[in-house]
């Protein structure tokens, strides 16, 4: 779920609600904080976890922090925000201007960017997005003179990321959301509305009614120390011979090994 909005707009509140709602536990809730500890405002709300993070916000610094929370248990975790990653100091637009600010420098970096989004979309807890919105400006040709032009708000994060949420709510100065995205059906259509608690209990009754029978690996789950503990291939092989029927009939399971896979080979690039 993503939540959008200027400066002033609630980001970090609306979250927080929508959070509590969907678990019901704040000792459950994390957010992950590159927003000059703004999390600290919401304090009295209850005793959620906090995990703040500061330059240089590279993908990989989210990674650690997403897999932090979920080996803690977090049933839902709050990335406040993600535009740091995208445009902060350290983030792939700095990463690439680094390298030379060449096209060819994103065939380095952009793997590196789709392994946080990775991160985001097969993490076994609910996840919650922040990201900044600015006035975006468009150039138009008029009899021959170049015009600029107020062009709406623009995300600032990499283009398309939207198409990878189940909901994105886009906030305004009084804290009201109205839905550009909604694969749920809960929303899509209504009118604008103040997101709640309430807001994540019915989103918690929407992810119940569709979820499938089967054993997915749950936040804090002991498998997570059991493949970090491999630290061969062959290890990782005997794990899998030793769980083939379980690991086999769970997806997100594969996922937690097929990464641990890639971390072995040194397939994981470094942070710049």
């Amino acid at each position: 779920m993503g939540l959008s909005a200027v400066s002033g707009g609630g980001k970090t509140y609306s979250a927080l609600l929508v959070a509590y709602g969907l678990c019901g536990d704040w000792n459950k809730v994390a957010i992950i904080d590159s927003e000059n500890n703004s999390a600290d405002l919401y304090a009295h709300l209850g005793d959620f976890n906090v995990l703040s993070i500061t330059a240089p916000f590279s993908p990989e610094r989210y990674i650690e922090a997403i897999r932090s929370c979920e080996k803690a248990g977090m049933e839902v975790i709050i990335i406040d925000s993600i535009t740091h990653e995208w445009d902060g100091k350290g983030g792939c637009l700095e990463i690439v201007e680094q390298l030379g600010g060449k096209y060819q420098d994103w065939a380095k970096v952009t793997p590196r960017h789709q392994a946080f989004i990775d991160a985001i979309l097969q993490s076994p807890s609910h996840i919650i997005t922040t990201v900044r919105r600015k006035q975006d400006y468009e150039m138009t040709k008029v009899d021959g003179r170049v015009k600029v032009e107020k062009g709406g708000l623009r995300e600032i994060t990499r283009e398309g990321f939207e198409y990878e949420l189940t909901i994105n709510l886009e906030l305004d100065t009084r804290h009201t959301a109205t839905v550009s995205k909604d694969r749920t059906g809960l929303f899509m259509g209504k009118p604008s509305f103040v997101p709640s608690a309430k807001t994540g209990d019915i989103i918690a009754q929407w992810c119940e009614q569709g979820e499938e029978i089967t054993n997915l690996i749950k936040p804090g789950s002991d498998w997570y120390a059991r493949v970090d503990e491999c630290v061969t291939q062959k290890q990782l092989v005997e794990l899998y011979n030793n769980n083939k029927a379980e690991i086999d009939t769970n997806p997100l399971l594969q996922q937690l090994m097929s990464n641990r896979r890639s971390q072995i080979n040194g397939k994981t690039l470094s942070a710049a």
